[in-house]
């Protein structure tokens, strides 16, 4: 009789070990995700670029799902604040990041729980780059030609001479030279220059005269029947136009001015 009450005693303490052994074996197989290595951001801290979150290693049982909520931080990754919106595992950086740093929380999850962890702050977000303003010269210095010119330059109208000078009745040609320089003082060349003497009636009106390599056009006017003006007319104006050929006519890089040349009678 002993013999079989130990016989039974053995097989229930046999029992109960494997129902506990069942029981560790199936609470460790269904155990809520915990993080091994903290998520981790990819991507250029500036402004217009995209980062690129990882969501780390987890232990836990599987599957395993991953949440995604980006945080704006301060400059040393502290008092952070939940980003509206921004609740994937990419994020594009705004203006309202521009001087803060950015951290991403991740919500992993199955289905005994869920836990959380957060990666490292990123470098302080910079402002997006701008592209250089353009001067419209080119680089170097000597000499351009007209076609290397484009706006916000202008053409400038800085030099000019007569020959005769003074102008008398007697002169039936007067021979006028005008230099064309932009971006700092540079000589044009191939500018279009017309020049009309005003009064009209005066002299005659050449057609446009391209600079040459230094800059200088050279326009030859014949007199005209209504030249002097008057017995007192002391000087002679001109108007004087430069500009690049593929320009409209009132538009574009091109320079105006209205210059004088001295009248003796």
């Amino acid at each position: 009789m002993t013999r079989r009450l130990n016989l039974l005693a053995l097989l229930v303490a046999g029992a109960v070990t494997v129902l506990a052994v069942a029981g560790l074996s199936s609470a460790a197989s269904n155990a809520a995700p915990t993080n091994q290595t903290a998520p981790t951001i990819s991507g250029t801290a500036q402004e217009g670029d995209t980062l690129t979150a990882s969501s780390g290693s987890w232990n836990g049982t599987t599957p395993i799902t991953y949440a995604y909520q980006w945080r704006r931080c301060d400059k040393s990754g502290a008092g952070c604040s939940n980003i509206g919106g921004a609740d994937s595992s990419t994020y594009l950086l705004k203006h309202a990041d521009v001087g803060d740093t950015v951290r991403v929380r991740v919500t992993a999850k199955n289905s005994s729980g869920s836990s959380q962890a957060t990666s490292d702050p990123t470098e302080v977000v910079a402002a997006k780059a701008t592209a250089p303003t353009s001067t419209g010269c080119p680089s170097g210095t000597g000499p351009i030609n007209v076609t290397q010119v484009t706006q916000p330059a202008q053409l400038q109208i800085d030099g000019q001479s007569a020959s005769p000078s003074p102008i008398t009745p007697a002169s039936q040609d007067v021979t006028l030279r005008f230099h064309v320089s932009a971006c700092g003082g540079r000589s044009v060349a191939g500018a279009l220059v017309l020049a009309e003497a005003i009064p009209f009636q005066q002299f005659s009106v050449p057609p446009e005269v391209a600079t040459g390599t230094d800059g200088w056009a050279t326009i030859t006017m014949h007199q005209a029947g209504s030249f002097p003006a008057s017995p007192r007319q002391q000087i002679l104006a001109v108007f004087v136009r430069a500009r690049k050929a593929s320009d409209p006519v009132l538009g574009g890089i091109a320079a105006r001015r209205l210059v004088s040349f001295p009248v003796r009678h």
